[in-house]
């Protein structure tokens, strides 16, 4: 029920984005979603990819600080308020999220977010029937 993401450490100044996505390009590893959180010092540079775990070996044996966690991907129809319907659910269970993001595939709104209760995520889209998708689902979207 949950996916792989990278979250790559990188200091904020030029080049250093640049060095991740070549590396990821000699690898030919297709990133599917990325975004970047940043502070004055770092970015985390968080990306959902085609195959995340040879990813985070290829980027850690070339020096590069990465970590490899689990979240959660649903996908929504798209249309107007889907996202704010999914989070209610979430949020009425008394869910918090840790962070979001979210972007269309193939016609689809999917919504990445990591919970401060996995146990808790995992019940609530179950019961509330929501639609989550696999790594598979995501390379075989793209």
């Amino acid at each position: 029920m949950t996916i792989h993401q990278l979250s790559v450490f990188i200091e904020n100044r030029a080049g250093t984005l640049v060095k991740v996505l070549k590396l990821l390009k000699q690898s030919e590893i297709q990133i599917i979603a990325s975004t970047i959180a940043d502070t004055a010092e770092y970015g985390i540079y968080r990306l959902i990819c085609s195959e995340p775990l040879r990813a985070c070996e290829e980027l850690q044996q070339a020096g590069v600080a990465v970590a490899l966690s689990e979240v959660f991907a649903i996908e929504l129809d798209n249309q107007p308020g889907r996202a704010a319907d999914a989070i209610e659910v979430f949020s009425k269970d008394g869910i918090g999220l840790t962070y979001m993001y979210s972007f269309l595939l193939n016609g689809k709104g999917i919504l990445i977010f990591r919970t401060d209760d996995a146990e808790k995520a995992r019940a609530a889209i179950e019961e509330h029937g929501l639609s989550y998708i696999t790594e598979d689902d995501l390379v075989e979207m793209k």
